[in-house]
């Protein structure tokens, strides 16, 4: 029998964005539930196996489950809809996704259209260049309006495709997107510069996938010893594609990545953390994360992982450190915009950093 989680420990209720909605700051990722997506997403874990973690993340206090119609296909929805029959249904956020195809015979089954939308009931996924953006907002603003979605979402978007969506709601008196899904993490910083900054300027709050950038930031591996198991080794494998997969054959050569590594291995000894819980402390900190994705496979995959959630911090010394040792180098034109700052800082207008 799992342990009990003390009060201290369990998750911190935060706001999502700038509206009333009060979430967990850690949010459960339910991609692996189900069998896995045209052999792209690993899952494999069973009804009975899903509904375990997901009475466990409801005892540390959590109550935002993320899954989407492309995982499985469907099963994953399936999966969590058959486990909340069993809740107080309103004491738990779920947040789920359309764009990606579901049903590769059928040409209909993916993208942002207003068919495919009503079908799914969704927030966003991907941009779709096929759809007039219109058509897409004006179809989710039509779900809120009758109740079917409670808040708009989305994810995987530069920042002019953030901003573009912003400005189109706007003009047309259409419900805003309140929150942004892109993969973020000590190994995955280059939204930093752009789409965040679009998202710290308008009230978003980013939540995170991939925050161990699959695995690579667990802790699990050395130089010498390449992943057993989980989404980095499935890449090498596979041949995934994202971020979020790191190639072995890369990863060893990173050596930004070992350095971030030697890192939080001295850190997560010295507050008695592990090194996942470190780099997920890391998120929690930043003022533009609502709210983390995580993923887990077995009960003590989830209980490390929800022990980042609260009763402890990183100081503001080890904050500023992990920064450094994980700042990606700055292509054109954010390079050059840096070099010409200088003493442009203006106290009664402070600049937008994430």
């Amino acid at each position: 029998m799992a342990t009990a989680v003390p009060e201290s420990s369990k998750c911190q209720s935060v706001f999502l964005g700038k509206t009333g909605l009060k979430v967990s700051n850690l949010c459960l990722g339910t991609m692996t539930f189900g069998t896995s997506t045209f052999g792209i997403l690993q899952g494999n874990i069973d009804e009975k196996t899903s509904h375990q973690l997901l009475d466990r993340f409801a005892q540390w206090g959590g109550n935002f489950i993320d899954t989407a119609d492309f995982y499985g296909p469907k099963l994953s929805e399936t999966i969590v809809g058959n486990w909340l029959q069993r809740q107080d249904r309103e004491r738990f956020v779920i947040a789920t996704k359309v764009r990606l195809p579901i049903d590769p015979s059928n040409p209909n089954k993916v993208g942002l259209s207003r068919r495919h939308i009503t079908q799914a009931w969704r927030t966003t996924h991907l941009w779709d260049n096929a759809v007039p953006l219109e058509e897409t907002l004006r179809t989710l603003n039509d779900l809120v309006r009758c109740g079917k979605v409670r808040y708009l979402g989305a994810s995987n978007l530069s920042g002019w495709q953030i901003e573009k969506y912003l400005r189109v709601q706007e003009k047309l008196g259409l419900e805003p997107i309140i929150s942004l899904q892109q993969h973020y993490s000590l190994k995955g910083r280059t939204s930093e510069w752009e789409a965040f900054q679009v998202c710290k300027e308008n009230g978003l709050g980013v939540l995170p996938w991939s925050p161990l950038s699959g695995g690579a930031l667990a802790g699990k591996i050395t130089r010498e010893k390449p992943p057993e198991s989980g989404r980095t080794a499935d890449a090498s494998k596979k041949g995934v594609h994202g971020e979020a997969a790191l190639d072995w054959n890369k990863l060893q050569t990173d050596q930004q990545m070992w350095n971030i590594l030697d890192v939080t291995k001295r850190l997560a000894a010295k507050h008695g953390k592990s090194q996942a819980q470190v780099a997920l402390r890391w998120l929690l900190q930043k003022d533009i994360v609502a709210s983390v994705i995580i993923g887990a496979r077995t009960l003590q995959q989830l209980d490390d992982n929800m022990g980042a959630a609260n009763g402890w911090a990183l100081t503001a010394d080890e904050m500023a450190e992990l920064d450094k040792v994980s700042q990606p180098e700055k292509p054109y034109p954010y390079s050059m915009m840096d070099s010409f700052m200088g003493d442009r800082t203006n106290p009664f207008h402070p600049p937008t950093s994430v």
